[in-house]
């Protein structure tokens, strides 16, 4: 394994807790640990009281924060989940009085019931097809609903009065302080190691751009529902804990409006900082307490206020803003570690063909944008698909990698139909794909882009940042081609349009795919770009054996490199051929006449011929 480069933190990115050397996190860990432990004797009754309901709504803003700041799912219905939590210890102690059993019921109802229903949440939010706001609405219906259930149980459920005075656990103050807030430091702490790990990377990767993800193998949807179930059985559990400390509970808990408050909570807080909303929670939670009494109306007016100011003004948060004069700079050094070179991706002989598309149609409505689309490609070949602007290529792309794009036909890669499977699923029968725009992840650094495109090769730890990083040499030839590996920790939206083709190429063979689609990965391009570009693609096919198409407007840049092309015009193959015999053909010619397919340097000749 030899060694590529280091990875570095990019300058001038401070974070409060992020990055800082174990031994600094330990020395701020145990100020927290000693903080709560002195809590209950500093302070006064009414004080304590309100830290202790305030530390349990503290795990569920975390819960949001992870949701919203990390995965980009604005949800206002943690509500729900904390209520339902609430809710079963309300209901198994009132009925079924306070025992062992009991308790056994009630966590298991509360762990039960926000697992389905959160579940439930996220299969309906995140199926496939489901647009993005989809989400969002169901979490606006949770709350709404959940708590006209419980204003219409009547007396069983208490409807609006709730249930009070039920029996619970026998602690004190002091004990009732230490586990809400030690609770809350656990809570805090993984989500902190959850979103500081390899996994957490996905969660930001699927905020900044989900459609990448499916087609780099990354269930979205699943990924979605099961943080989502699991943020709910979070913030379930902290609801036990305030229902049976309060032993009060009510239809409020549930409803629409905690939910909001918990999102101007984070926001003002400081969305995406974990710690921020842990104690800006907090803060909030004494404030109101102290502030809600005495201006009730003024306090709730000055909220809103403060909330629109601090998200037009501040997207940050507070807290945030308050520490940064303790900022540091992240700084961590993980290794980017070459792959052993393997063998050729060309498999054996008799093996079916690369690519097939038998018959294929795409129809939208009356429109039909691909007829009878029928081909093959073998491994090693490099296939140029060429056509005027309409003429379908990118549909094709799309028929090839979404298995529920085309309206019929079978397409096969490596002799695996691939269905109506989604995109993710199409990547792992050996298939990527590079856009006509460069489809990369722009909060993310080059270096982790690559590390987030090796996913489905090494699975991501949950607890931890891998300090190396295995590539194929292909992707070390376009890092080192395209001087990408002197940029690994700049982020991607801060490279270049020819970088950021390039590294959508390389986070496209990090997959280590047999069939590679392009499209138009040359686009935007200077000239050495193109000819480096074209001496890996060839690579590619001749040195390693994997299929490419290449969708490309760029003529000369076909000639240079294609094996055979494929000519599309009104959405059907018009012609397959060698490249000097598409150039060549009368047919051709007079398709792109008086076009600007020709245009361009190079091209005088095949212009003048064809008028």
């Amino acid at each position: 394994m030899a060694s590529l480069a280091q990875e570095k933190r990019a300058p001038g990115a401070p974070s409060f807790l992020s990055g800082l050397k174990p031994g600094r996190a330990s020395l701020i860990a145990l100020a927290g640990l000693a903080l709560v432990g002195a809590g209950p004797f500093v302070t006064d009754a009414y004080l304590t009281n309100t830290l202790i309901k305030a530390f349990f709504f503290g795990i569920a803003a975390i819960t949001v924060d992870i949701l919203w700041g990390y995965a980009g799912y604005l949800t206002f219905g943690q509500s729900v989940f904390f209520g339902i939590g609430a809710y079963s210890a309300g209901l198994v102690f009132t009925y079924q009085g306070f025992s062992g059993m009991s308790i056994a019921l009630a966590l298991g109802a509360a762990v039960g019931a926000a697992a389905i229903l959160g579940f439930l949440a996220g299969w309906l939010s995140f199926y496939r097809g489901a647009a993005p706001f989809f989400a969002s609405i169901i979490s606006l219906v949770l709350p709404i609903a959940m708590s006209q259930l419980a204003l219409s149980g009547g007396s069983f459920t208490g409807s609006s009065s709730g249930l009070t005075g039920f029996e619970s656990f026998d602690f004190s103050m002091e004990e009732w302080f230490w586990i809400a807030g030690y609770s809350l430091m656990a809570c805090g702490l993984l989500g902190w190691k959850l979103v500081n790990s390899d996994a957490g990377r996905i969660l930001t990767s699927m905020r900044d751009n989900s459609n990448r993800c499916a087609y780099l193998g990354i269930n979205t949807s699943a990924i979605n529902t099961a943080l989502l179930a699991a943020c709910a059985i979070a913030a379930s559990l902290a609801g036990f804990g305030y229902g049976s400390f309060s032993c009060v509970v009510a239809p409020e808990l549930l409803g629409f409006s905690l939910g909001t408050e918990f999102i101007v909570w984070v926001a003002l807080s400081g969305r995406g900082t974990l710690w921020g909303p842990l104690v800006g929670t907090v803060l909030f939670n004494v404030t109101s307490s102290y502030l809600s009494g005495s201006m009730p109306f003024m306090w709730q007016l000055l909220l809103g206020f403060s909330f629109v100011l601090v998200i037009i003004l501040l997207p940050g948060g507070l807290i945030p803003l308050l520490a940064r004069p303790f900022a540091v700079n992240k700084k961590s050094v993980p290794e980017l570690v070459e792959a052993r070179p393997g063998e050729k991706a060309l498999p054996e002989k008799g093996w079916p063909h690369a690519i097939e598309m038998n018959r294929v149609y795409k129809k939208y409505g009356s429109l039909s944008v691909l007829r009878d689309i029928t081909f093959h490609a073998e491994s090693g070949e490099l296939v140029g698909i060429i056509g005027p602007n309409g003429a379908g290529k990118t549909t094709l792309m799309r028929c090839l990698s979404d298995g529920g794009e085309r309206t019929d036909g079978l397409v096969k890669i490596y002799g695996n139909d691939i269905e109506r499977f989604p995109p993710e699923q199409c990547v792992r029968f050996g298939l990527g794909r590079k856009f006509q725009n460069a489809n990369i992840f722009d909060s993310l650094t080059v270096a982790e882009c690559l590390r987030l495109a090796r996913s489905i090769k090494e699975r991501p730890s949950f607890l931890e940042k891998k300090r190396t990083l295995a590539l194929p040499p292909y992707v070390l030839d376009v890092l080192r081609l395209t001087d990408l590996d002197k940029k690994l920790p700049v982020p991607a939206r801060d490279l270049s349009h020819g970088e950021q083709q390039a590294l959508e190429l390389a986070m496209v063979l990090a997959l280590e795919p047999l069939v590679i689609l392009l499209d138009e990965p040359t686009a935007g391009l200077t000239k050495a770009e193109r000819t480096r570009i074209g001496k890996v693609l060839v690579s590619l096919a001749r040195d390693h054996g994997l299929c490419c198409l290449l969708v490309e407007h760029d003529l000369d840049f076909v000639k240079e490199i294609a094996t055979r092309v494929i000519v599309l015009h009104q959405g059907c193959i018009i012609m397959q051929d060698t490249v000097d015999r598409v150039v060549d053909s009368e047919l051709v010619r007079s398709i792109y006449a008086g076009t600007d397919f020709y245009a361009g340097p190079g091209r005088k000749g095949l212009r003048e011929g064809a008028a």
